[in-house]
């Protein structure tokens, strides 16, 4: 199984015609590529797999998956 988390870019710049970002991953920051044709911008927030922003999220988006992964956090609480 695969895991998209989502992360905030915090920045991003193009090197070698490839487009990179800084990301907030719940705390954490972390360089990734950004992989999707959506326009991102600072301030946006990604779905992360593997290192890659594979798409862009919106905020009710974002909302729901963050609820969703509260809810299997706690189910697996024991």
């Amino acid at each position: 199984m695969c895991l998209g988390v989502p992360a905030k870019v915090l920045r991003k710049w193009v090197r070698e015609a490839l487009t990179y970002a800084e990301v907030d991953l719940g705390g954490i920051t972390q360089e990734i590529i950004i992989a999707t044709d959506d326009e991102v911008k600072e301030g946006d927030y990604v779905i992360v797999h593997a290192g890659i922003a594979i798409s862009k999220i919106n905020e009710e988006e974002l909302e729901e998956t963050l609820k969703l992964y509260r809810e299997l956090r706690l189910e697996n609480t024991y």
